[in-house]
């Protein structure tokens, strides 16, 4: 059984962040809505308590069910979570005079406390909160100060209960990888053994228990996350697994036999569908984002259902799907719980009467990749940008027409190939190229041209959830600029994204 600690989300922004860095230290975690705590699993070695945007001293405010857990287990209360586990049980909690936001440093730091067993006196700890806890319950002691805030952390004498104001997840508070291992590995027991290898072994087992011989049909897009699913499925059932990898005529250039050559070398069974003309017909005189989107995903659900009756038996449709995608889909009565459907296929195990199986719902991008680089997956694969469902349709603004794509797939392959020759490529996170409905004056030879705009957008990030704009050499966006407009017809004019997520997205659709 794998052991697990347990975050519960009271809405903050930050909880995705916590679950990321406690899987850094190699345990596993699982995010729960804050009233979805099941006290009677057995491999819970901990709790963590999130932040949130709520007020203890609202009314309504989210309240979990600790009866039976408190004092049993370890429970780590983050900032909410912290005045949480104060007021709850005798402390008070007050407007702070002036809104803590921002780095501090712990003047005072207990040395004894398990907590904070090993970090540096004044070390820099992220401050987010706009309430104090001015009085703790009166077996909670104080562990950590700042200059302004006297209950920075507290432990509960006689439980592994602790308390800290400030967030360990964010990358401003220097040390708080370290408390957050003194928590989950000295105080919790977590032996640090879910790794990529350990999560292979695991899943392929469950795999061939849930499938026996049973077949599954899975829509392959090129990208990391198909990949490595279909990878795990074969490994576990072979040949009872069959790919759909469906061209919708919005792929990148040459993107569609690029990627079936690919996967010949896999051993997975493929079967490539040329279906452009059906998307593009369909999207003619379509606008509006979200509708290109739904003619987009009405489409592919009628291509793929129809080759999927192709095979004989079929009873489950394998899905791409990570956490994020399952985070997303769940309420917590907070603003981190932004309801979405999947991007994976929505509409297709109903359509098909077909049961799901998502081999990697429970890992970030980046697990994926990891486990993608354990099970020997061409890196030019697993290093592939994060290519949208929709493909090019939500990078040409405005009306999708033929000829428009035959441009921006010209712009977009001068500028990926590009980043690879420039060594570019791998440090940016995601790369696009958008065609603009503005077109531009331009002077061409002796000639006045009014032509299209063309947008290059490219983001550092982890995983999508955030993201800056990449500084991409002066040097390198000025040969490119050049190479688009000699040699792409009807471009005359290029432009750099340089917008961050937030407030930004990273697609302009």
């Amino acid at each position: 059984m794998q052991e697990k600690i347990i975050i519960l989300d009271f809405g903050s922004q930050y909880t995705q962040l916590i679950a990321r860095r406690v899987r850094e230290l190699n345990v596993y975690c699982e995010i729960r809505p804050y009233n979805k705590l099941d006290k009677a699993e057995k491999s819970v070695k901990g709790i963590i308590l999130s932040g949130s945007p709520c007020s203890v001293r609202d009314t309504g405010h989210p309240e979990p069910d600790l009866e039976g857990v408190k004092g049993r287990l370890p429970i780590l209360g983050i900032c909410y979570g912290a005045q949480y586990l104060s007021q709850a049980f005798g402390g008070e909690v007050l407007p702070s005079k002036h809104r803590e936001y921002g780095r501090a440093n712990l003047e005072y730091i207990n040395h004894e406390s398990p907590l904070l067993k090993g970090l540096a006196k004044n070390t820099q700890v992220w401050m987010s909160h706009g309430d104090t806890i001015v009085k703790l319950p009166g077996n909670y002691n104080i562990i950590g100060s700042t200059r302004d805030v006297k209950v920075g952390a507290y432990h509960v004498e006689g439980e592994n209960t602790f308390g800290i104001q400030f967030h360990p997840e964010v990358y401003h508070s220097t040390e708080g990888l370290k408390l957050l291992k003194n928590f989950v590995v000295d105080i919790c027991g977590c032996k640090q053994n879910w790794t990529p290898a350990s999560f292979i072994e695991t899943t392929v087992a469950e795999l061939k228990n849930t499938l026996g011989n049973d077949k599954v049909v899975l829509g392959l897009s090129g990208g990391v996350d198909s990949t490595v699913a279909a990878i795990l499925l074969h490994k576990a059932i072979g040949d009872k697994l069959t790919c759909i990898f469906v061209d919708n005529g919005l792929l990148r250039k040459d993107e569609f036999s690029k990627v079936l050559d690919s996967y010949k070398h896999m051993g997975l069974n493929v079967i490539g569908v040329d279906a452009g003309e059906i998307f593009l017909s369909a999207l003619s005189g379509i606008s509006e984002p979200e509708a290109k989107r739904k003619s987009i995903g009405k489409n592919f659900i009628e291509v793929f259902d129809a080759e999927a009756h192709k095979i004989q038996d079929v009873k489950w449709l394998g899905q791409g799907t990570i956490y994020p995608d399952v985070i997303e889909s769940v309420s917590v009565n907070g603003p981190s719980a932004t309801i979405k459907s999947h991007h994976n296929v929505g509409g297709l195990p109903d359509r098909m009467n077909l049961k799901v199986i998502e081999p990697l719902k429970l890992l970030f991008k980046d697990e994926v990749r990891r486990v993608g680089m354990a099970l020997e997956i061409d890196p030019n694969i697993l290093n592939r940008h994060p290519f949208p469902g929709p493909g090019l349709a939500i990078r040409i603004l405005g009306e999708i027409t033929r000829e428009k794509v035959k441009v921006l797939q010209e712009v977009d392959n001068i500028y990926v190939e590009g980043l690879k020759e420039f060594n570019l490529y791998n440090e940016v996170w995601q790369a696009a190229a958008i065609l603009l409905p503005v077109q531009s004056v331009g002077v061409m030879g002796d000639e006045r041209t009014y032509e299209n705009v063309v947008a290059l957008r490219a983001v550092s990030s982890t995983d999508g959830m955030t993201a800056d704009w990449s500084h991409l050499p002066y040097e390198f966006l000025a040969t490119i600029s050049n190479r688009i407009i000699n040699n792409v017809k009807g471009v005359n004019r290029v432009v750099y994204d340089i917008s961050s997520k937030p407030p930004a997205t990273i697609e302009w659709e």
